[in-house]
C-alpha cells in the first residue's frame, strides 16, 4: 500500500453520487457514507467536489480525542474512531480543519473515511475510487497517476499559521493555481482563522458542565 496513493481532482467530479452510494454499502460504515459532496458556487455555475478524510500525517482530530479512540495506521491511514473508546464528546468534529468527522447521535460514534482500510490494505482500491466514473477519485502510484493526466498533485494545505501535510492528495489543473483551492477555502470558512495556530490542540476546548461524580459519558 505504501506506493499507492489516493488523489482527489475536483474539477473532474460530475456530481453522480456513485461515491457515496458505494461507501454506504462498505460493511464497517454501518449504511452511512463517508464521503460528502461540497457545492462551490462559481458565478451563474455550482461545482461539485467530493470530500474524503485527507489522512493528515500529524491529524487533529486524533490529538484532541480524550478517549484515545482514534489511531493513525504505520502506512498513514487514520482510522474511524474505535467503538469501545468513543465517547461521542464531538472534539474531533470541531477540531478537523477539513470538516470531515461526523457524530451519529444514533450510534454515539463518530465515523469516517478510513480509505476503505480492509480493502487497500490488501492491494484493493477504496470503493469510491473503484466506481467513480469519471476519475475524479483516483487511487493507485504518482506514475499511474502522471501517465493519465496532468495536474498538481498537492498535499500540504495552509490554516492560518499551520501547514497541514496529508496522504490524500488534491489535484490542482495546470496554469490555473488556485482554482481548486477553493474546496479548501470554503471548507476553511467553517474555522475561526486562528483557531488552529496554538501548540495546545485542548486549548480551544471548553470543558463541558459535569456535576460531582459524573462522568462525560453519563453527561452525553
Amino acid at each position: 500500500m505504501s506506493d499507492f496513493r489516493f488523489f482527489v481532482d475536483p474539477i473532474r467530479c460530475i456530481g453522480c453520487k456513485a461515491c457515496m452510494q458505494a461507501c454506504s454499502e462498505c460493511d464497517t460504515h454501518k449504511g452511512k457514507s463517508m464521503i460528502h459532496l461540497e457545492y462551490i458556487e462559481r458565478g451563474a455555475s455550482t461545482q461539485t467536489a467530493p470530500m474524503v478524510c485527507m489522512h493528515c500525517d500529524l491529524p487533529t482530530c486524533a490529538a484532541v480525542c480524550p478517549a484515545d479512540a482514534i489511531k493513525r495506521t504505520e502506512d498513514g491511514v487514520v482510522q474511524s474512531s474505535q467503538a469501545p473508546r468513543c465517547i461521542g464528546c464531538s472534539n474531533c468534529v470541531n477540531a478537523c480543519p477539513f470538516g470531515v468527522p461526523r457524530y451519529y447521535p444514533e450510534i454515539d460514534q463518530m465515523l469516517k473515511c478510513d480509505m476503505c482500510y480492509d480493502r487497500t490494505s490488501v492491494g484493493k482500491k477504496p470503493m469510491c475510487a473503484s466506481v467513480c466514473p469519471s476519475e475524479a477519485l483516483f487511487y493507485g502510484t504518482l506514475e499511474e497517476f502522471q501517465s493519465r493526466r496532468g495536474g498538481k498533485p498537492q498535499n500540504s494545505f495552509q490554516f492560518g499559521a499551520q501547514t497541514i501535510t496529508t496522504k490524500v492528495f488534491l489535484v490542482l489543473p495546470d496554469g490555473e493555481m488556485g482554482l481548486d483551492m477553493d474546496v479548501i477555502s470554503h471548507m476553511d470558512a467553517r474555522f475561526e482563522p486562528n483557531a488552529f495556530d496554538h501548540l495546545d490542540p485542548f486549548a480551544h476546548l471548553e470543558p463541558l458542565p459535569m456535576e460531582q461524580g459524573q462522568t462525560l459519558r453519563g453527561r452525553l
